[in-house]
């Protein structure tokens, strides 16, 4: 394990790494929304990317289950210490029983899973968003009990947007636990149309980011939950290069005043993976949103994602102090790592 630290060294820390649950696929296997989830995904994916998809499950299975094949590939890349959340694959159609029993075995497989490495792997949960109460319930149980740091959420809740009135309970309590609310898509709403040549990836998961922090920034969430802490996977999607045409909205039209603050203000109240392949996209975005609101991101362990995320950062040609914050200090003080 030769990525780790000690003392006062400063802690490369990866905020987006997965973990793959079966025994989640088997308990929701023959419910017929699963199967509408298949052929939702038969439309919104082309056929070969599909059979691409599910030869890349196969061949990642030990990186998605087994910790020491994970460690191993952290000491590769350079990084200290995972987040470990879900597959984004919530079901938010569960009926409230078998979401109760989808939410709880995730979490306990996330949180076993990361106990046997506790100073490596920190992890986060997923919850029954459909149901707020029962979502607020679980929520402090996987703080509380399990010691996750906070929970997966996708970005939008079985049509329902996030900033819909319904989760504010959940925004709130995640608020007063310190809980990370981490959003990452799972497909793209607008199906077909991103069909061919993996766009429903590609084009597809950025634009469901950006749908829902731009949902959660004009529909007030932030106003009315300002301690909320909401960390974007793939730096925000498109929302933080073209805030610009938000603020605009927002200054010119009065049905797009949702918000108290110019949309561009909300941005450095949000937290961001680093995830945008390029130096000049991670300076842009680092502009927008500031060098203390960005962290280390990997996708680990999907194709989408990348091996050699701090080289990445360290690419970037940001002051030393700024590089060093996105290399662990912003994730070592959103996670209280």
């Amino acid at each position: 394990m030769g990525a780790a630290v000690s003392g006062d060294a400063p802690r490369v820390v990866d905020v987006h790494g997965h973990l793959l649950v079966p025994e989640a696929g088997r308990l929701a296997q023959g419910h017929p929304r699963e199967a509408a989830d298949a052929a939702a995904e038969r439309l919104a994916f082309s056929a070969h990317s599909i059979e691409v998809n599910q030869k890349q499950i196969g061949r990642l299975l030990p990186q998605l289950t087994e910790v020491e094949r994970r460690l191993a590939d952290l000491d590769a890349s350079g990084v200290d210490v995972q987040i470990v959340g879900p597959m984004p694959m919530h079901r938010y159609w569960a009926e409230p029983e078998l979401a109760e029993q989808l939410t709880r075995t995730v979490n306990a497989a996330v949180a076993e899973h990361c106990a046997q490495a506790p100073d490596r792997l920190a992890g986060l949960g997923t919850l029954p968003l459909q149901h707020p109460d029962l979502a607020v319930a679980e929520l402090e149980r996987a703080v509380r009990e399990l010691g996750l740091k906070g929970v997966s959420v996708s970005t939008n809740v079985d049509g329902r947007e996030l900033a819909h009135p319904d989760f504010d309970p959940v925004w709130q309590a995640a608020a007063e636990l310190g809980a990370v609310v981490f959003i990452h898509p799972w497909g793209c709403s607008l199906g077909a149309r991103l069909g061919a040549n993996f766009l429903g990836n590609t084009v597809g998961q950025p634009v469901e980011t950006t749908l829902a922090l731009s949902h959660l920034i004009f529909g007030g969430v932030l106003d009315r939950h300002p301690d909320l802490k909401l960390l974007a996977a793939h730096g925000g999607g498109y929302l933080p290069t073209y805030i610009g045409r938000s603020d605009h909205a927002w200054a010119e039209r009065p049905d797009a005043r949702g918000c108290r603050e110019a949309p561009s203000t909300y941005l450095r109240r949000i937290w961001y993976d680093a995830l945008v392949y390029t130096p000049t996209a991670l300076r842009h975005l680092v502009e927008a949103v500031g060098d203390d609101r960005v962290a280390v991101g990997s996708d680990y362990p999907f194709d989408m994602g990348v091996t050699d995320g701090p080289a990445r950062v360290r690419a970037a040609g940001l002051d030393e102090a700024a590089t060093a914050r996105i290399l662990g200090g912003n994730a070592a003080a959103l996670f209280g790592l």
